[in-house]
């Protein structure tokens, strides 16, 4: 009945219950997933001892990237942030592209991590005897797909019940997925430590450089982003301030705790296994490394834990991006950019049409990109493009928006905006050529609907596509995929290596100059923010009130 009531109304209202924690736990659960039970062997395997560097120079480019959506984050406390932000500061059609980019993200994550934990279910012995769930090459069998839809379904259930139970469900998972990965670093380093391996297989960097930037889209970054998660949801906070104080929060700890388990790892694995260099330090074919280290360790009951980890924060993971994706739509209807049927909400306050899309396109993810590894390239490349959109946006809105209360505001701003843009870019590089270019073609797919949609609305009743203020992404985007393709990482090497790290660099400043200058203006912007005054105009928090925005009745849209 809840949902026949909510498909008949027109109520676009998002509940306002969760908490500091609450939204920490959304971005600390979109960061610990899979990344950390499949993330440190693949990053070795790619970069060997010196992925401690591909994971210290994520983490550094990141937190740039999280400063910044911290800042936009509490100034702008709406729902599927990342596709709003770029609509304010930029107009209708680069608010879409920064909105379907963040939601092509976010999508995939659900299936990718439910692939993770029946990775894992697959190695116990009880489960291999019974249900063959995946092929030799990692991929799913016909019963790893109907578990894969068990999960699936269970995470939608969650997330239609109320965003009150969501959340306090995911804190829950989230207390769980952070003790463990810190049980298991202590075990391993008390029970199991070979120095010596941080100067085997060819020594520190048998890879070289090259090494360590290509280990960043194998599994780094996709376990280090997901500060995200509270921005997304950020339209169900109680306090704008608690919204990048979640987001750092959870950058934070996220990042002690990966650094934490690759120095773990390699110093367990076993010396004989890196006589012949990192193609296989734990094992042939072996999904669960973690695990394995355990046994060998003789902490047997670890491993046992581990599995049962496998199945809690990747499943905790797939929760939040279920909730992530869900309030992209939300927001990408309420801006009228896809249908508006996307925005509508239940009695709860929850966005059922838009939790029920993301499961079933969820679902279709199951299918061209069966395996653990074959996403995660995709997913970092249209993550970092997402990011991008986020440090002009910022610098913008602080010059057309001045007077807004910002309850963080990141220093220097001249600074640390470039450098988070020209950080998001040399991630989406280092994705390669292989990944960006379905990237570019899932885009070109996302302007066939926005046009078909905005076909749909009367004329009179049409945004303006601001032309002007998305003639940036078009070099922006398209200067990238050519860099990609003459670049080292799956293009034509005819950029030298080094040389197309710089390239990157200044094309990316160029880039980021020419946005700031073609924003939208300060009275437009203005106009664009009034729409979501009932968004933001929160009864908890009169005080916050202080901007020329803020100040009017909130109007419904």
């Amino acid at each position: 009945m809840e949902l026949l009531q909510s498909a008949g109304s027109g109520s676009t209202r998002l509940h306002r219950d969760v908490g500091f924690w609450g939204m920490t736990a959304f971005s600390l659960g979109s960061i610990i997933g899979s990344g950390w039970l499949l993330g440190a062997l693949t990053a070795a395997s790619v970069a060997g001892a010196a992925s401690l560097i591909s994971w210290i120079l994520a983490a550094f480019m990141l937190a740039l990237l999280a400063l910044v959506h911290a800042e936009l984050g509490g100034a702008y406390f709406v729902a599927g942030g990342t596709a709003r932000f770029p609509h304010f500061a930029f107009g209708s059609l680069t608010g879409f592209t920064g909105g379907w980019m963040s939601w092509l993200q976010a999508v995939p994550v659900a299936p990718i991590e439910t692939e993770a934990s029946l990775s894992y279910l697959a190695h116990i012995s009880w489960v291999h005897s019974h249900v063959h769930i995946l092929h030799t090459n990692g991929t799913l069998t016909g019963s790893g797909l109907i578990l894969g839809t068990v999960f699936m379904v269970v995470f939608t259930i969650i997330n239609l019940v109320g965003v009150r139970f969501l959340s306090n469900t995911n804190s829950i998972a989230v207390a769980w997925k952070t003790a463990i990965p810190l049980l298991t670093v202590v075990v391993l380093l008390t029970t199991t430590f070979h120095s010596s391996n941080f100067k085997a297989g060819g020594g520190f960097a048998p890879f070289g450089a090259h090494g360590i930037f290509a280990a960043l889209p194998a599994g780094v970054v996709f376990a280090l982003e997901g500060f995200e998660g509270a921005i997304q949801m950020a339209g169900e906070a109680r306090k704008p301030r608690d919204i990048p104080r979640a987001v750092l929060t959870a950058t934070g700890i996220g990042t002690v705790i990966y650094l934490l388990l690759e120095v773990a790892f390699i110093g367990a694995l076993a010396p004989h296994n890196l006589l012949h260099g990192w193609a296989s330090p734990v094992g042939a074919g072996d999904f669960g490394p973690f695990a394995t280290l355990a046994t060998v360790a003789g902490a047997g009951w670890l491993a046992a834990t581990l599995y049962i980890d496998a199945v809690v924060s990747p499943a905790g993971a797939g929760l939040t991006y279920i909730s992530e994706s869900a309030r992209l739509t939300y927001a990408m209807g309420k801006q009228r950019d896809l249908p508006t049927r996307l925005a509508r909400t239940s009695l709860r306050g929850i966005p059922v049409t838009s939790v029920i899309l993301a499961f079933v396109i969820g679902e279709l993810c199951f299918l061209p990109f069966p395996s653990w590894q074959s996403l995660v390239g995709l997913i970092t490349s249209a993550n970092a493009i997402m990011y991008g959109f986020a440090p002009p946006s910022l610098h913008a809105l602080r010059r057309r928006d001045p007077d807004r209360n910002r309850p963080y505001k990141i220093p220097w701003l001249r600074v640390t905006c470039p450098a988070a843009f020209v950080s998001a870019n040399l991630i989406v590089y280092w994705s390669g050529w292989s990944a960006d270019w379905k990237i570019a073609v899932a885009l070109a797919v996302g302007y066939v609907l926005f046009t078909i949609t905005r076909a749909r609305i009367p004329a009179a009743e049409r945004r303006p596509l601001s032309w002007r203020g998305s003639s940036w992404i078009w070099p922006w985007l398209g200067g990238l995929l050519i860099i990609d393709k003459l670049g080292q990482y799956g293009g034509t090497d005819l950029i030298p290596f080094w040389w197309d790290i710089v390239v990157v660099i200044l094309f990316s400043i160029v880039v980021y100059i020419i946005a700031i200058h073609v924003a939208l203006p300060s009275e437009k912007v203005a106009s664009l923010i009034q729409e979501d005054e009932d968004e933001m105009a929160l009864q908890s928090v009169p005080a916050q009130s202080s901007g020329p925005a803020m100040g009017g009745a909130p109007t419904t849209t």
